[in-house]
């Protein structure tokens, strides 16, 4: 027996066959033959075929035939490549430097594509050094619209407060601010758009001159191109074709990115090849305060918008939200210009193809009514109407989440899975389960998701003219019907005061409803005066055949504290009589004061709620609240009554001609606060 195999033997391993290593190989090492080997030479070869080339975008099932189709050069991926750099540079110049950053395709350590230096020949050896500063000799690397896996690689990777919940949605922190900071924003006062822009009382425009904003330009500007990375956007607004506005965002964080790649509508490949020079740009650099002794600045915020420039800065907030609301200021500027009305509303569509605006402010069931199960959504929250029907002008949808529950909103409950955007809640450290009741971050949480999340939604999201306009308020007041049809002046007056009431907060023990006015529905946001938007509005609504409605979701029998809140079973089953036309051919009886049009029945709603005065027991008491309402109606109007529409005056005598009429005497007027003489003449009668 030879020594191997006694050797087997002690082992227990007699009778194996033994390994043959002396015949002939190939090679001079073993190898597993047992399964095809992979043909690299090492690691990164092997993980360079993992992935594949794409690039988002957002479905474009059901286009129309009649949208234009774009024909595209065929060019080469380098080249391709060379251009988008080039134009990314360009957006990240330096106004001091006159050129942009080395920007370079990827993340830093990686393999990156071919770069682009934005220097001009001057930044040469012989440059002075005034003209060089270390981010001018450094790469600048650029994650171009990058899908949201990669984006969620990395938040988790790079931002603390990044965590997947259990859904798979992506729960981010928007630092200190968790809110809008309105008194931040400023808009330029330039030439171009001075004269069409509403400045002054009431307006949402604070005005700033633009050397102060070059100023904060440049600080932003000089932040990103700090960064060793910067997210890059190019995203579409408006589902219109022919009305597409191209935007670029540029952020430092994941979740920004993600966010707007949410929030915009996501180009094709062959549209990002063809992208070409956006027509506005976001600087996002949040995580970066404004300099507080600048002109102009309050505190270490600031939002700045350029019209001339097409630019917007972001300097000392986190919060996403500012983008979004930024760019619909942007619409409310650019589509009324072209004779297109830009709207804060949502928006849905029946099976028939009939086409339904809602419009309230937060608490009143914007959310709740235009997501229906029966029907088709358009959009949650930002649309545009022109001469070819509506159209939605974002990609997403961003819906609050506090207290949300799969019972009350299945919909955007089952939104929030991976992709979502989940801003500022809590949730379990070891399950991830989301608590939507928790407020320890922020009231305001928030969820951003892309619109097709939606099981019903409408792709493209496009819709013929309006057949219905509903105004929606939660009146804690409790004196306005549950429904009532409005004129056209009574359309643009409601519509010009954007009225709901909300109920204080109890620790100090003040429990009445206060009134709030928002022009549009949505006063932060317009840049034109109110009436501008409101007499397009009636416009097409006389041109299209729309109907208008003003719907009360709030208090019934009594106000805040005496009556309760309308039930939503009521309110669902008074739009569903408007969206089958069945509340059109209803008998009508008229208000006292408002003087609304009121159906005598509605399917499903009893008889006693829709005449308030009838469910209140103390009628003395509803006839006093029902004045006060409507001197707060009018009160809040002065900041409009004295504006001429198109320099005539005709048509605010005809708006404010349709408000609520009560008889105060004039001193009380004048003494309570600004009521101009315009206005008194046009309600009172009285002569000055």
């Amino acid at each position: 027996m030879s020594s191997n195999d006694a050797d087997l033997k002690n082992q227990g391993l007699e009778g194996l066959r033994k390994i043959d290593t002396t015949s002939a190989k190939t090679s001079e090492v073993c190898s597993d033959d047992s399964v095809p080997s992979v043909k690299v030479n090492n690691l990164d070869e092997l993980h360079s075929l993992q992935v594949k080339k794409s690039a988002p975008n957002t479905p474009r099932a059901g286009l129309t035939p009649t949208t234009p189709k774009v024909s595209f050069t065929p060019r080469s991926e380098a080249e391709v490549n060379r251009q988008q750099l080039e134009s990314i540079s360009g957006s990240l110049a330096s106004l001091t430097r006159e050129s942009g950053p080395q920007v370079v395709r990827g993340e830093p350590g990686k393999v990156s594509t071919p770069s682009f230096s934005g220097r001009p020949p001057a930044y040469g050896p012989a440059a002075r050094w005034q003209d060089v500063s270390d981010s001018a000799l450094k790469f600048t690397h650029v994650l171009y619209n990058l899908s949201p896996a990669e984006l969620y690689e990395q938040a988790l990777k790079s931002e603390k407060g990044s965590y997947i919940t259990a859904t798979g949605a992506i729960a981010t922190l928007s630092g200190a601010k968790t809110g809008r900071s309105p008194k931040d924003k400023r808009v330029v006062s330039e030439a171009s758009s001075r004269d069409d822009l509403w400045w002054g009382k009431g307006s949402p425009n604070i005005e700033m001159d633009e050397e102060t904003f070059l100023v904060n330009r440049e600080r932003a500007v000089d932040y990103l191109n700090s960064l060793d990375k910067v997210f890059v956007n190019d995203q579409f607004l408006n589902w219109d074709p022919e009305n597409r506005i191209k935007v670029r965002i540029i952020s430092a964080r994941a979740y920004h990115s993600l966010f707007m790649y949410n929030m915009c509508i996501r180009p094709t490949p062959e549209e990002l090849e063809d992208f070409g020079t956006p027509d506005f740009t976001i600087y996002n650099a949040g995580r970066f305060p404004c300099n507080r002794y600048t002109h102009y600045m309050t505190s270490s915020t600031s939002i700045d918008v350029n019209l001339q420039r097409k630019e917007m800065v972001i300097l000392g907030t986190q919060y996403a939200g500012e983008m979004k609301k930024g760019l619909f200021s942007l619409m409310h500027y650019l589509m009324p210009k072209r004779g297109i009305l830009s709207l804060h509303s949502g928006c849905n569509m029946g099976k028939e193809g009939d086409v339904a605006l809602f419009f309230g402010l937060s608490g009143t069931g914007k959310t709740t009514l235009s997501t229906d199960p029966n029907r088709y959504l358009i959009g949650d929250d930002e649309h545009c109407w022109g001469e070819n029907g509506v159209s939605n002008i974002e990609g997403g949808c961003y819906a609050k989440c506090i207290d949300l529950s799969k019972e009350r909103e299945p919909d955007i409950w089952g939104a929030i899975k991976f992709g979502t955007v989940l801003e500022n809640v809590a949730f379990d450290e070891h399950t991830r389960e989301v608590d939507y009741t928790d407020r320890s971050v922020t009231e305001n949480t928030r969820a951003a998701y892309p619109i097709e999340f939606i099981p019903n939604a409408k792709i493209p999201c496009v819709g013929p003219h309006p057949k219905n306009i509903i105004l929606l308020a939660c009146d804690a007041f409790g004196v306005l019907p549950p429904v009532s049809k409005l004129t056209l002046p009574q359309t643009m007056y409601h519509f010009i005061s954007g009225y709901t009431a909300i109920v204080a907060g109890t620790e100090d023990g003040v429990t009445e409803p206060t009134a709030t006015f928002s022009a549009c529905f949505g006063a932060a946001f317009i840049m034109m005066h109110p009436t501008k938007y409101a007499s397009m509005l009636a416009e097409k609504m006389q041109r299209y055949g729309s109907t208008a409605w003003l719907v009360n979701t709030g208090w019934a029998g009594g106000s805040y504290g005496v009556g309760s809140r309308m039930k939503l079973g009521y309110t669902r089953a008074i739009i569903d009589a408007i969206h089958d036309g069945s509340l059109l051919e209803a008998e009508y009886t008229e208000t006292p004061i408002f003087r609304l049009q009121v159906p005598t029945a509605v399917n499903g709603v009893p008889a006693e709620l829709l005449h308030p005065e009838n469910s209140w027991k103390d009628k003395d008491a509803y006839n006093g609240t029902l004045k006060k309402l409507a001197g707060l109606f009018q009160k809040n109007f002065c900041n409009f009554a004295d504006y001429e529409v198109g320099g005539d005056s005709k048509l605010m005598q005809e708006i404010l001609n349709a408000g609520p009429l009560i008889h105060v005497p004039a001193p009380k007027l004048l003494i309570e606060g600004g009521y101009s003489i315009a206005f008194l003449q046009l309600h009172y009668g009285y002569d000055y």
